[in-house]
Protein backbone atom coordinates (compact mmCIF):
# COMPACT_ATOMS: atom_id res chain seq x y z
CA UNK A 1 0.00 0.00 0.00
CA UNK A 2 1.65 3.29 -1.04
CA UNK A 3 1.26 6.70 0.76
CA UNK A 4 0.10 8.11 -2.64
CA UNK A 5 -2.88 6.83 -3.40
CA UNK A 6 -4.19 8.33 -0.20
CA UNK A 7 -2.93 11.83 0.04
CA UNK A 8 -5.66 14.62 -0.47
CA UNK A 9 -5.00 15.13 -4.43
CA UNK A 10 -6.12 11.41 -4.84
CA UNK A 11 -9.53 12.63 -3.56
CA UNK A 12 -10.94 14.77 -5.64
CA UNK A 13 -11.38 18.52 -4.51
CA UNK A 14 -12.43 20.91 -6.98
CA UNK A 15 -16.38 21.78 -6.56
CA UNK A 16 -16.94 21.44 -10.47
CA UNK A 17 -16.08 18.19 -10.06
CA UNK A 18 -19.08 17.62 -7.08
CA UNK A 19 -21.47 19.94 -9.45
CA UNK A 20 -21.06 17.59 -12.08
CA UNK A 21 -21.70 14.68 -9.86
CA UNK A 22 -25.04 15.89 -8.40
CA UNK A 23 -26.20 17.16 -12.06
CA UNK A 24 -26.12 13.49 -12.77
CA UNK A 25 -27.58 11.97 -9.86
CA UNK A 26 -30.32 14.81 -10.20
CA UNK A 27 -31.14 13.16 -14.09
CA UNK A 28 -30.69 10.30 -12.98
CA UNK A 29 -33.83 10.66 -10.35
CA UNK A 30 -35.71 10.66 -13.66
CA UNK A 31 -34.28 7.94 -15.57
CA UNK A 32 -34.52 5.32 -13.12
CA UNK A 33 -37.40 4.59 -10.72
CA UNK A 34 -37.88 1.78 -8.58
CA UNK A 35 -37.11 1.20 -5.48
CA UNK A 36 -34.02 1.43 -3.20
CA UNK A 37 -32.32 -1.91 -2.48
CA UNK A 38 -30.59 -3.09 0.93
CA UNK A 39 -26.95 -3.94 0.30
CA UNK A 40 -27.41 -6.54 2.72
CA UNK A 41 -30.64 -8.86 2.93
CA UNK A 42 -31.41 -7.95 6.77
CA UNK A 43 -33.53 -4.73 6.56
CA UNK A 44 -34.29 -1.48 8.65
CA UNK A 45 -36.63 1.12 9.09
CA UNK A 46 -34.04 4.34 8.05
CA UNK A 47 -33.50 2.43 4.47
CA UNK A 48 -36.02 0.48 3.15
CA UNK A 49 -38.78 1.71 1.04
CA UNK A 50 -42.27 0.50 2.25
CA UNK A 51 -43.39 -1.97 0.08
CA UNK A 52 -47.18 -3.35 -0.67
CA UNK A 53 -46.27 -7.37 0.82
CA UNK A 54 -48.95 -8.69 -1.76
CA UNK A 55 -48.34 -6.74 -5.05
CA UNK A 56 -44.57 -6.12 -4.15
CA UNK A 57 -44.57 -2.68 -5.16
CA UNK A 58 -42.91 0.25 -3.19
CA UNK A 59 -45.32 2.49 -1.68
CA UNK A 60 -45.10 6.48 -3.24
CA UNK A 61 -44.48 9.85 -2.09
CA UNK A 62 -46.12 10.77 1.24
CA UNK A 63 -46.84 7.62 1.85
CA UNK A 64 -43.18 6.53 2.15
CA UNK A 65 -42.37 9.47 4.52
CA UNK A 66 -46.01 8.34 6.79
CA UNK A 67 -44.85 4.76 6.95
CA UNK A 68 -41.46 5.48 8.14
CA UNK A 69 -42.23 7.22 10.85
CA UNK A 70 -44.86 4.63 11.99
CA UNK A 71 -42.19 1.88 11.63
CA UNK A 72 -39.98 3.86 13.58
CA UNK A 73 -42.16 5.30 16.14
CA UNK A 74 -43.42 1.76 16.66
CA UNK A 75 -40.81 -0.19 16.13
CA UNK A 76 -41.06 -1.75 13.28
CA UNK A 77 -38.38 -3.68 11.56
CA UNK A 78 -40.20 -4.90 7.90
CA UNK A 79 -40.76 -2.56 5.06
CA UNK A 80 -43.67 -4.75 3.77
CA UNK A 81 -47.14 -3.28 4.20
CA UNK A 82 -50.54 -4.95 3.59
CA UNK A 83 -54.71 -3.68 4.16
CA UNK A 84 -57.00 -6.17 6.40
CA UNK A 85 -57.59 -8.11 3.37
CA UNK A 86 -54.73 -8.31 1.85
CA UNK A 87 -52.76 -9.90 4.64
CA UNK A 88 -55.49 -12.21 4.70
CA UNK A 89 -55.04 -13.23 0.74
CA UNK A 90 -51.61 -14.03 2.12
CA UNK A 91 -52.37 -17.03 4.71
CA UNK A 92 -51.81 -14.38 7.37
CA UNK A 93 -54.06 -12.49 9.94
CA UNK A 94 -53.28 -9.47 11.51
CA UNK A 95 -53.36 -9.97 15.74
CA UNK A 96 -56.44 -8.70 17.50
CA UNK A 97 -55.98 -5.52 19.10
CA UNK A 98 -53.07 -4.03 16.38
CA UNK A 99 -53.72 -0.75 14.62
CA UNK A 100 -53.53 0.46 11.37
CA UNK A 101 -51.20 3.27 9.58
CA UNK A 102 -53.02 5.44 7.00
CA UNK A 103 -51.85 5.86 3.53
CA UNK A 104 -53.40 7.39 0.67
CA UNK A 105 -54.17 6.59 -2.85
CA UNK A 106 -54.54 8.99 -5.58
CA UNK A 107 -57.00 7.71 -8.12
CA UNK A 108 -57.69 9.28 -11.53
CA UNK A 109 -61.04 9.65 -12.41
CA UNK A 110 -62.51 9.44 -16.11
CA UNK A 111 -65.04 12.04 -16.92
CA UNK A 112 -66.73 9.83 -19.53
CA UNK A 113 -67.36 7.49 -16.75
CA UNK A 114 -68.96 10.35 -14.34
CA UNK A 115 -70.84 11.97 -17.17
CA UNK A 116 -69.16 15.25 -16.23
CA UNK A 117 -66.76 17.83 -17.82
CA UNK A 118 -63.41 18.46 -15.57
CA UNK A 119 -62.47 20.93 -19.02
CA UNK A 120 -58.96 20.23 -19.45
CA UNK A 121 -57.75 19.23 -16.32
CA UNK A 122 -57.04 15.96 -15.05
CA UNK A 123 -59.43 15.02 -11.81
CA UNK A 124 -57.84 12.93 -8.83
CA UNK A 125 -59.93 12.00 -6.07
CA UNK A 126 -58.01 10.51 -2.66
CA UNK A 127 -58.67 7.24 -0.91
CA UNK A 128 -57.70 6.68 2.44
CA UNK A 129 -56.62 2.52 3.59
CA UNK A 130 -55.63 1.59 7.03
CA UNK A 131 -52.55 -1.06 6.39
CA UNK A 132 -50.43 -3.16 8.92
CA UNK A 133 -46.98 -3.87 8.94
CA UNK A 134 -45.66 -7.91 8.91
CA UNK A 135 -44.48 -7.30 12.52
CA UNK A 136 -48.34 -6.49 13.09
CA UNK A 137 -49.44 -10.10 11.63
CA UNK A 138 -49.26 -14.06 12.31
CA UNK A 139 -47.96 -16.62 9.47
CA UNK A 140 -45.78 -14.60 7.17
CA UNK A 141 -43.60 -15.70 5.84
CA UNK A 142 -40.72 -13.03 4.72
CA UNK A 143 -39.67 -13.50 1.05
CA UNK A 144 -36.02 -15.70 0.93
CA UNK A 145 -33.29 -13.38 0.70
CA UNK A 146 -30.74 -13.37 -1.96
CA UNK A 147 -27.09 -15.25 -1.00
CA UNK A 148 -24.60 -12.90 0.34
CA UNK A 149 -21.64 -12.83 -1.74
CA UNK A 150 -17.87 -12.28 -1.03
CA UNK A 151 -17.15 -8.75 0.05
CA UNK A 152 -13.62 -7.86 -1.30
CA UNK A 153 -11.17 -5.72 0.73
CA UNK A 154 -10.59 -2.80 -0.51
CA UNK A 155 -7.03 -1.99 0.64
CA UNK A 156 -6.88 1.93 -0.41
CA UNK A 157 -10.40 2.42 1.16
CA UNK A 158 -9.93 0.39 4.44
CA UNK A 159 -6.01 2.60 4.74
CA UNK A 160 -8.32 5.80 4.56
CA UNK A 161 -11.06 4.76 6.96
CA UNK A 162 -8.29 3.49 9.54
CA UNK A 163 -6.36 7.06 8.95
CA UNK A 164 -9.42 8.52 10.28
CA UNK A 165 -9.11 7.39 13.40
CA UNK A 166 -13.15 6.66 13.73
CA UNK A 167 -13.77 4.49 15.62
CA UNK A 168 -16.05 1.55 14.08
CA UNK A 169 -18.38 -1.33 15.44
CA UNK A 170 -20.78 -4.18 14.90
CA UNK A 171 -24.21 -4.28 14.63
CA UNK A 172 -26.42 -7.30 13.47
CA UNK A 173 -29.09 -5.10 11.59
CA UNK A 174 -28.36 -1.75 10.88
CA UNK A 175 -25.51 0.55 9.53
CA UNK A 176 -25.50 3.76 11.27
CA UNK A 177 -23.47 6.57 12.85
CA UNK A 178 -24.17 7.50 16.56
CA UNK A 179 -23.43 10.78 17.20
CA UNK A 180 -23.66 10.60 21.45
CA UNK A 181 -21.27 7.93 21.42
CA UNK A 182 -19.03 8.84 18.39
CA UNK A 183 -19.09 5.32 16.72
CA UNK A 184 -20.01 4.45 13.26
CA UNK A 185 -21.61 0.84 13.19
CA UNK A 186 -21.53 -1.45 10.59
CA UNK A 187 -23.23 -4.67 9.31
CA UNK A 188 -20.79 -7.17 8.96
CA UNK A 189 -19.43 -7.63 5.42
CA UNK A 190 -20.38 -11.13 5.18
CA UNK A 191 -23.80 -10.05 5.43
CA UNK A 192 -23.38 -7.97 2.29
CA UNK A 193 -25.35 -8.66 -0.99
CA UNK A 194 -25.17 -7.47 -4.31
CA UNK A 195 -28.04 -5.29 -5.55
CA UNK A 196 -29.84 -4.78 -9.36
CA UNK A 197 -26.80 -2.01 -9.67
CA UNK A 198 -23.83 -2.89 -7.53
CA UNK A 199 -21.80 -5.29 -6.12
CA UNK A 200 -21.52 -6.80 -2.83
CA UNK A 201 -18.22 -4.79 -2.52
CA UNK A 202 -19.19 -1.92 -3.84
CA UNK A 203 -22.56 -1.75 -1.19
CA UNK A 204 -20.59 -2.53 1.65
CA UNK A 205 -18.05 0.14 0.74
CA UNK A 206 -20.91 2.90 -0.08
CA UNK A 207 -22.55 2.60 2.68
CA UNK A 208 -18.98 2.76 4.92
CA UNK A 209 -18.66 5.94 3.05
CA UNK A 210 -22.19 6.89 4.05
CA UNK A 211 -21.83 7.07 7.78
CA UNK A 212 -18.22 8.37 7.72
CA UNK A 213 -19.51 11.46 5.90
CA UNK A 214 -21.76 11.51 9.06
CA UNK A 215 -18.97 10.98 11.17
CA UNK A 216 -17.81 14.08 10.04
CA UNK A 217 -20.36 16.29 11.39
CA UNK A 218 -19.71 15.88 15.04
CA UNK A 219 -19.88 19.19 16.93
CA UNK A 220 -16.21 18.90 17.30
CA UNK A 221 -15.33 18.56 13.82
CA UNK A 222 -17.51 20.35 11.33
CA UNK A 223 -20.32 20.77 13.43
CA UNK A 224 -23.64 19.84 11.26
CA UNK A 225 -27.11 19.70 12.26
CA UNK A 226 -28.58 15.98 12.56
CA UNK A 227 -32.06 16.66 13.79
CA UNK A 228 -34.00 16.29 16.80
CA UNK A 229 -36.63 13.42 14.99
CA UNK A 230 -36.70 10.65 12.48
CA UNK A 231 -37.87 12.98 9.35
CA UNK A 232 -37.61 16.55 10.35
CA UNK A 233 -35.67 18.89 7.97
CA UNK A 234 -32.26 19.21 9.63
CA UNK A 235 -32.32 14.84 9.74
CA UNK A 236 -33.14 14.55 5.96
CA UNK A 237 -30.82 17.27 5.13
CA UNK A 238 -28.08 15.51 6.94
CA UNK A 239 -29.11 12.47 4.97
CA UNK A 240 -28.55 14.38 1.90
CA UNK A 241 -25.33 15.61 3.08
CA UNK A 242 -23.87 11.69 3.54
CA UNK A 243 -25.59 10.01 0.34
CA UNK A 244 -24.15 12.59 -1.46
CA UNK A 245 -20.46 12.16 0.33
CA UNK A 246 -20.68 8.49 -0.43
CA UNK A 247 -21.29 8.95 -3.97
CA UNK A 248 -18.41 11.45 -4.29
CA UNK A 249 -16.34 9.46 -2.29
CA UNK A 250 -16.74 6.44 -4.24
CA UNK A 251 -16.18 8.04 -7.64
CA UNK A 252 -12.75 9.39 -6.04
CA UNK A 253 -11.83 5.37 -4.89
CA UNK A 254 -12.99 3.88 -8.33
CA UNK A 255 -15.52 2.04 -6.72
CA UNK A 256 -18.48 3.63 -9.12
CA UNK A 257 -17.36 5.51 -12.41
CA UNK A 258 -20.18 7.41 -11.83
CA UNK A 259 -23.43 8.10 -9.45
CA UNK A 260 -25.44 5.03 -10.28
CA UNK A 261 -29.42 4.51 -9.56
CA UNK A 262 -28.62 3.18 -5.75
CA UNK A 263 -27.58 6.85 -4.94
CA UNK A 264 -30.47 8.60 -7.03
CA UNK A 265 -32.91 6.84 -5.25
CA UNK A 266 -32.07 7.20 -2.16
CA UNK A 267 -31.99 11.01 -2.82
CA UNK A 268 -35.34 11.46 -4.10
CA UNK A 269 -36.45 9.74 -1.48
CA UNK A 270 -35.26 12.25 1.22
CA UNK A 271 -35.75 15.27 -1.30
CA UNK A 272 -39.88 14.35 -1.01
CA UNK A 273 -38.86 15.40 2.74
CA UNK A 274 -37.22 18.54 1.86
CA UNK A 275 -40.75 19.12 -0.80
CA UNK A 276 -38.82 18.47 -3.81
CA UNK A 277 -36.58 21.29 -3.25
CA UNK A 278 -34.02 21.06 -6.07
CA UNK A 279 -31.83 23.99 -4.46
CA UNK A 280 -31.29 21.71 -1.14
CA UNK A 281 -29.46 19.27 -3.05
CA UNK A 282 -27.00 21.61 -3.96
CA UNK A 283 -26.61 22.91 -0.55
CA UNK A 284 -25.74 19.52 0.56
CA UNK A 285 -23.30 18.86 -2.09
CA UNK A 286 -21.53 21.61 -0.75
CA UNK A 287 -21.41 20.16 3.07
CA UNK A 288 -20.44 17.02 1.18
CA UNK A 289 -17.31 18.77 -0.26
CA UNK A 290 -16.73 20.05 2.83
CA UNK A 291 -16.74 16.53 4.25
CA UNK A 292 -14.45 15.15 1.97
CA UNK A 293 -11.64 17.56 2.10
CA UNK A 294 -11.80 17.56 6.21
CA UNK A 295 -10.98 14.09 5.50
CA UNK A 296 -8.59 14.37 3.16
CA UNK A 297 -6.81 17.17 4.94
CA UNK A 298 -7.05 14.77 8.08
CA UNK A 299 -5.62 11.34 6.50
CA UNK A 300 -2.70 13.60 5.03
CA UNK A 301 -2.00 15.20 8.65
CA UNK A 302 -0.98 11.30 9.70
CA UNK A 303 -0.38 9.73 6.53
CA UNK A 304 1.85 12.49 4.85
CA UNK A 305 2.30 15.46 7.04
CA UNK A 306 4.62 17.28 4.56
CA UNK A 307 1.81 17.76 2.73
CA UNK A 308 -1.14 18.11 4.50
CA UNK A 309 -0.54 22.54 4.91
CA UNK A 310 0.31 22.77 1.19
CA UNK A 311 -3.00 20.87 0.20
CA UNK A 312 -5.43 22.34 2.34
CA UNK A 313 -4.32 25.76 1.19
CA UNK A 314 -4.80 24.78 -2.34
CA UNK A 315 -7.96 23.42 -1.77
CA UNK A 316 -9.56 26.33 0.17
CA UNK A 317 -8.32 28.54 -2.78
CA UNK A 318 -9.67 26.35 -5.20
CA UNK A 319 -13.35 26.09 -3.59
CA UNK A 320 -16.22 27.88 -5.48
CA UNK A 321 -18.65 29.80 -2.76
CA UNK A 322 -21.34 28.07 -1.22
CA UNK A 323 -24.63 28.22 -3.28
CA UNK A 324 -26.99 29.55 -0.86
CA UNK A 325 -29.97 27.34 0.30
CA UNK A 326 -32.55 30.29 -0.41
CA UNK A 327 -35.18 31.47 1.48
Amino acid sequence: MTTEVLSPPDVPSKFSLYHALTLKIIRAMSEHHGRYEMPWHSTGTALSIPMNAVTNEPYRGANIVALWAEATARGYSSPFWAGYKQWQSLGAQVRHGQRGSLVVFFKRVDPAEEGRDFGLLPRFVSRAYWVFNASQVDNFVLPEAPEPSPVEVHDDVEAFVRATDAQIGRDPERACYNPQADIIQMVDPAMFCGSSTRNATEAYYAVLLHELTHWTGARHRLAREFGLRFGDHAYAFEELVAELGAAFLCAAFGITNEPRPDHAMYVASWLKVLNNDARAIFTAANRAQEAIQFLGELVAAKLVPDLAEETAIGDREESDPEIPAGP
